[in-house]
């Protein structure tokens, strides 16, 4: 069965990559190409499909060189391991480009570095294609014996790093003000008051200040992973660059983590159930409204690592609470500014305790 998949060039204009997929005797066996014009594209599936149905034609072709998308396909389909919707929604997306067309033995750096210029976006996003399509040329040669040179694909990261077509992500050392927690904290109330089934935002924030935790990763906490005695939780499927799933994870809980946890209603098995995309969904919408410029959700893990620094905690210990394992990881979290503890009288905790 063919299909056709329409992608917008950064010129405007449209091509339409077409795909047959034929099975037959449990071997399966891909084939693509790109047109400038989807009539072109119907005709070339129903050519193919013809020739492909005729007996012999599979057992004439080099199975053993097929195009990059057939690569990319099995490398989704047969990952053990989650490898994540930003990941796969990437991969997918490399799949519509015209190199994906091209037999793997074929693709040369120059083809990569093409690619990776007609890509939208910064650097930063166009870097993180090339890391995504990288880990498909690490593995076709021995795991499927497809012909992907993975030494074309380090080249061609080497000659776009240093031509800027692709940089690491800007690291950000945004931290919330008082003043402006206090303002978040005062619109969630009162929007609790008026709405009582409305989400308790200001419990949220103030716990992921406090206890350094992302979005995701409250969403996830649960009651039976609590274990308030020694003053840790359980922390699931926290996020690591080479584990999505089962990296579980015991973390620290701050005084004034477990004084928010203790004033959620134990009703449901999470602790916080709620979504990540509503939780960031208000923190954006609330911080747009108050005029608070340039202040992600993301933001309040900055400010609450670098507090216990400022506190005077030592690696290990905010690594605890943290959850990093190494240092080069933690401490791109850490702004220092200041000495001591800004929250030790800040009524913002209370409010966020003592407001359901």
């Amino acid at each position: 069965m063919g299909s056709i998949t329409t992608r917008k060039r950064k010129d405007g204009s449209h091509s339409y990559r077409a795909r047959v997929r034929v099975m037959r005797e449990g071997t399966v066996y891909h084939e693509t190409k790109t047109f400038d014009r989807r009539p072109a594209a119907t005709t070339w599936i129903k050519k193919r499909e013809k020739e492909l149905a005729k007996p012999g034609a599979l057992e004439g072709l080099n199975v053993s060189d097929p195009p990059l998308s057939t690569a990319i396909e099995r490398y989704t389909e047969e990952a053990v391991k989650e490898i994540g919707r930003t990941k796969a929604q990437v991969l997918r997306t490399i799949a519509t480009y015209p190199i994906a067309d091209l037999p793997c033995s074929t693709i040369k750096s120059k083809d990569i570095i093409e690619f990776l210029q007609s890509l939208p976006g910064q650097p930063q996003t166009v870097g993180n294609y090339a890391s995504h399509l990288a880990s498909i040329f690490a593995i076709a040669r021995p795991m499927w014996d497809f012909r992907l040179d993975d030494r074309e694909m380090r080249d061609a990261i080497t000659v776009a790093r240093r031509m800027g077509i692709i940089s690491r992500s800007a690291q950000r050392n945004r931290r919330p003000t008082l003043d402006e927690l206090d303002r978040l904290l005062a619109h969630f109330i009162d929007r609790r008051q008026r709405t009582p089934q409305a989400m308790p935002m200001h419990k949220v924030i103030a716990f992921a200040l406090f206890s350094t935790r992302r979005q995701a990763e409250i969403t996830r906490l649960t009651w039976d992973d609590f274990q308030k005695e020694h003053k840790r939780i359980l922390v699931r499927d926290m996020k690591h660059p080479g584990e999505k799933l089962g990296n579980d994870i015991w973390v620290d809980l701050p005084d004034e983590a477990i004084r928010i946890i203790d004033s959620m209603p134990e009703h449901k098995a999470e602790i916080f159930p709620y979504s990540p995309d509503a939780i960031t969904a208000n923190f954006t919408r609330a911080c747009k409204l108050l005029g608070i410029e340039d202040l992600h959700f993301h933001d309040l893990r900055h400010e609450g690592i670098s507090r216990l620094f400022e506190m005077g905690w030592n690696i290990p210990h905010v690594a605890a609470v943290s959850g990093h394992r190494s240092w080069v990881s933690l401490k791109r979290y850490t702004h220092i500014r200041e000495t001591g503890d800004k929250y030790a009288n800040w009524p913002g905790i209370q409010l966020a305790i003592g407001n359901t």
